[in-house]
């Protein structure tokens, strides 16, 4: 702590009674004042120069930010958590922005049975799943729809906003669709949707402006 009146003499004196260095009546003896002086030149740099301010390197100044690197204020480390757990946690309110299709059917042997039904004037084929007859959807757009739309990218366009979501082929079902022509050679994926599904969607393609 820096004394601002505390001068070099009582310095010295200060020095000399912790010392036990006998005082004259000018301050100090001869031989003392010489070893005391030059004690004091070898301690001058650590005295406070009058006038300066202080430097204590133990406590910073009022308002200015730690020097030390490593240290992370409580507040500070805690937002940063926060922050972290916001981008990877994601919101829960939001709908997926790309259009997902239902898991394929169980390969079950009463799914995989393939006939070949008259509709719309052609023969269409067709899988009897869960009491409900579905068509080949690929199929129905080449015989019905390919005139009428761009492309199978349209149709999924047009059915999702219809709300009509169609069925995946297994494995099985594909192969059958393959075997019967149904479906190009190099085809590994198809869906299947019913006829009364279908109908919406052509009125839907036949009627649009």
């Amino acid at each position: 702590m820096y004394y601002p009146d505390f001068n070099g003499l009582d310095f010295l004196r200060a020095h000399a009674s912790m010392s036990s260095l006998p005082l004259t009546a000018n301050g100090l003896d001869g031989t003392s004042a010489l070893s005391l002086s030059l004690q004091s030149r070898d301690l001058s740099h650590l005295s406070p120069s009058k006038g300066s301010p202080p430097h204590n390197r133990s406590s910073p100044r009022p308002g200015s930010a730690s020097t030390t690197p490593n240290s992370l204020s409580a507040p500070s480390l805690s937002a940063g958590l926060n922050a972290l757990n916001l981008i990877q946690t994601p919101k829960s309110g939001l709908k997926p922005s790309s259009y997902s299709s239902p898991p394929p059917l169980a390969c079950n042997p009463e799914h995989n049975v393939c006939k070949l039904i008259d509709y719309r004037g052609a023969q269409v084929a067709a899988f009897m799943v869960e009491s409900r007859e579905l068509i080949c959807l690929p199929q129905a757009f080449e015989l019905f729809l390919k005139h009428l739309v761009g492309g199978l990218h349209t149709v999924y366009t047009k059915l999702k906003r219809l709300e009509i979501t169609p069925i995946v082929c297994n494995v099985e079902q594909v192969r059958i669709l393959r075997g019967l022509g149904a479906i190009q050679p190099g085809v590994n994926r198809c869906k299947l949707i019913s006829c009364s599904e279908f109908d919406t969607l052509y009125d839907d393609c036949t009627n649009s402006k």
